[in-house]
């Protein structure tokens, strides 16, 4: 490895209001610019992604190419892990076969709720039980357990896939390089996307004295499909129960609620359709059908790249901490401790996104399509033998995201 050159600047930085003396390392492929990245490789230090694609060709072309391999040798995994995704797609048949009691009900007696009272919903007025009679209160119930009220609210448009999405643009430190600002009194001008991190992001070298687990792509994949079916669950309003939103990811993400540690992508995506498509969330919308959109969800934010990543563990970080708030110390010591780890791995894996380069974003989405593509035609496969339920897959060892103290 050539020798590193080091550069003292006092220069101000256009992008921070500190004027700060600092140590840094000059490109070696340009020799112009200030590195800023390190190949997963080889270690060689490098400014942008041209500077990357021609700093070695045998080393990029290898790294992408053993990162698809091994993804498409997962997808051709062990029979266990297909067994307990085929487990879990018969288990889903079976449910909407049973369903359709509820359905026939509403055909048959026509809507739950009397017009007056869905009329008042619809405009926003309040409904309180002491309005209804008797009946009417069994028809409000049957209505909540049907999710009759639920088709009244209009579908939230998640800001992944809007068009402002595809324009995210963040500084070196994840901050945001515009800041809006309200001049209007009255009106409340709400972003599409969620904003970056309000202050810039700790190198990564500063937060742990190891080299970063190759691990971390996997179980970022576990997190960012918690956070999207948290959303669309909650219609992007998560800041009304932040406590209840920040429950619903522990439970859905292996890696935040149970401290698991995954290895392939299919452990990870059996996991969270598993959570999908069980009892508990049938009623919200879960469902098999939903778990797969989930899964583009993922996909698609993957090809926006790390400014949306980044924005996506700032929200959900947001997300944690205003739960934390709401926990009450007395009973909730458990559950407060466990959101505070949660909240410690979220801005672990956003330091070290920071410093990933594009290339790890398109070899995980590629890998994430074709896993995606492997459930879809176990799902099209007709009869589906019974199968023992096997057991989840075993923590590994090791720490994977290193807690900051």
């Amino acid at each position: 490895m050539m020798p590193e050159k080091t550069i003292i600047t006092s220069e101000s930085s256009n992008s921070s209001p500190l004027n700060l003396s600092c140590s840094r390392i000059i490109c070696h492929v340009c020799n112009k610019q200030f590195s800023q990245y390190t190949c997963p490789r080889c270690n060689f230090r490098y400014c942008s992604l041209p500077c990357y694609k021609s700093h070695s060709v045998q080393c990029t072309e290898s790294f992408m190419r053993e990162n698809v391999n091994d993804e498409l040798r997962q997808v051709r995994s062990d029979d266990q892990t297909k067994t307990k995704m085929l487990e879990i797609l018969k288990r889903f048949h079976e449910e909407e076969e049973e369903d359709g009691g509820i359905d026939s009900i509403t055909d048959e007696e026509g809507s739950i709720l009397p017009e007056e009272i869905i009329e008042k919903i619809m405009n926003g007025d309040e409904v309180s039980l002491d309005d209804l009679s008797l009946e009417e209160r069994k028809g409000f119930q049957r209505a909540l357990a049907s999710g009759e009220l639920s088709k009244m609210i209009q579908p939230w448009d998640p800001w992944w896939l809007r068009a402002s999405a595809q324009t995210i643009n963040l500084g070196l430190g994840g901050t945001q390089l515009v800041q809006c600002v309200e001049e209007e009194e009255e009106a409340i001008v709400v972003s599409e996307v969620p904003r970056g991190p309000d202050t810039p992001l700790i190198s990564l070298s500063k937060l742990s004295s190891t080299n970063p687990s190759p691990l971390l792509p996997i179980h970022l994949i576990d997190i960012v499909y918690s956070y999207c079916f948290t959303l669309r669950i909650y219609n992007g309003e998560w800041q009304s129960d932040s406590l209840g939103a920040a429950t619903m990811v522990l439970t859905v993400s292996s890696v935040l609620g149970q401290n698991a540690q995954p290895e392939t992508i299919k452990e990870v995506l059996a996991f969270c359709l598993e959570q999908t498509c069980s009892s508990a969330y049938k009623n919200l919308g879960g469902g098999l059908k939903f778990g797969l959109n989930l899964v583009d969800d993922v996909i698609c934010l993957l090809s926006l790249g790390s400014g949306a990543l980044v924005c996506l563990l700032c929200d959900l970080q947001r997300l944690i901490l205003g739960a934390i708030k709401e926990v009450k110390s007395s009973s909730g010591r458990d559950l407060k401790k466990k959101l505070k780890l949660a909240e410690r791995k979220v801005f672990f894996m956003m330091c070290w996104l920071n410093e990933q380069s594009s290339e790890v974003w398109q070899a995980l989405e590629s890998s994430v399509r074709a896993e995606k593509n492997s459930v879809v035609e176990l799902n099209d496969c007709k009869g589906f033998p019974k199968m023992k339920k096997t057991d989840q897959f075993q923590k590994g060892g090791g720490v994977v995201i290193e807690e900051i103290e």
